[in-house]
């Protein structure tokens, strides 16, 4: 039987209304509890880094949640991170980067409504998160939600309320989810119709530390990122704004690309990215679109900024992975063509073309 690691840090998944809304309260022992069919999946350990709304959830979390899977690594066969579905894109996207190449699976879940909910998500999704966890098949960084095994850096919150919160961006989705049973995408069960199998058996396989290759952990975050969405009006000037907090914008431009010529005041937008990279600063260019991802070479008003020094091109990516891949990839070097790279190795599925 396998054995992994439960990595409480709060979330609605924990929470309970203390009469000013609801705030995160259980531990990660009672959440445990709450399921008490796990006993048939894994051997469970359980820490308990945090317990905080995801909302409150920082880079230095992000490095802190990295840090436990680092220190616990030899000793289990994979982990499951229990956390707030606000930020849960970002946290997961930013643990593919800090963790490259696990063989063995890190998996982020949570939910919609709190365990003590009587028509709680949250039992399913920790049940079924713990199956993919002790599955042989599974490796690297993934949410499993609403019956969904997405990449790490493909998830996306698209709803508020119901329990299929996430979606895959531009990407597959790795896995579906049936009560213990999982069908993965692309392989030959899929096509068969068939199932992996029961997953007290897959649990059951393979012994700790038993995947040949080692990961690469990283520790180094620069969290001096933030993304910026055009709105018609917005004055280039937010720039200048930016610079003494900032050394990378992640810029959410219209359409394939497109950055209007100038702002409500009159000044050139060209200008002022041009002196922002030219100051040595960085900036990614993607999309507000959330499908099909960026052509910077389509339009007159994307052309002039698809080969000047220091614009990153963020292709099909989402703006979670772009804004955690820039911390990340910042936090390693500030050598621009070291820089660049980093930020165009496609990594735990982030991008699946060169742009």
């Amino acid at each position: 039987m396998k054995h992994i690691l439960l990595i409480a840090t709060g979330g609605t998944i924990a929470s309970a209304e203390d009469g000013n809304g609801l705030s995160p309260a259980l531990t990660g022992e009672e959440l445990a509890r709450s399921v008490p069919e796990i006993e048939g999946v894994c051997e469970l350990d359980i820490v308990q880094p945090m317990n905080i709304d995801s909302t409150n959830m920082r880079p230095a979390d992000w490095l802190r949640i990295a840090e436990v899977i680092r220190e616990n690594y030899d000793a289990h066969d994979g982990f499951v991170v229990l956390h707030g579905t606000d930020t849960m894109s970002y946290t997961a996207a930013a643990l593919s980067y800090l963790i490259q190449d696990s063989p063995k699976p890190i998996v982020l879940t949570g939910s919609q409504q709190p365990m003590g909910n009587p028509f709680t998500d949250a039992k399913i999704n920790l049940y079924q998160s713990l199956v993919y966890a002790a599955s042989d098949r599974s490796r690297d960084v993934s949410i499993v939600f609403g019956g969904y095994a997405i990449a790490g850096t493909r998830a996306r919150k698209q709803r508020t309320m119901s329990f299929n919160a996430f979606n895959s961006i531009n990407y597959p989705v790795l896995a579906y989810l049936r009560q213990d049973k999982i069908i993965r995408s692309g392989s030959v069960a899929v096509s068969a119709g068939l199932a992996e199998g029961d997953c007290t058996e897959s649990a059951a396989a393979g012994d700790v530390g038993g995947n040949a290759a080692a990961p690469r952990f990283y520790t180094e975050l620069n969290s001096r990122v933030c993304a910026l969405k055009l709105t018609p009006g917005l004055t280039p000037d937010i720039f200048r704004l930016l610079k003494p907090d900032y050394d990378a914008v992640i810029l959410e431009t219209f359409g394939m690309g497109g950055v209007p010529e100038r702002g409500a005041d009159g000044a050139s937008y060209q200008e002022a990215i041009f002196d922002w990279v030219d100051s040595g600063r960085t900036v990614v260019m993607t999309t507000q679109v959330p499908e099909e991802g960026l052509d910077l070479g389509v339009y007159e008003v994307g052309r002039a900024y698809a080969e000047h020094p220091g614009i990153l091109k963020g292709g099909d990516m989402t703006t979670e992975a772009l804004v955690a891949k820039t911390m990340w990839a910042l936090g390693q070097t500030r050598d621009a063509d070291e820089l660049q790279r980093l930020f165009y190795r496609p990594i735990n599925h982030d991008r699946v073309d060169e742009w």
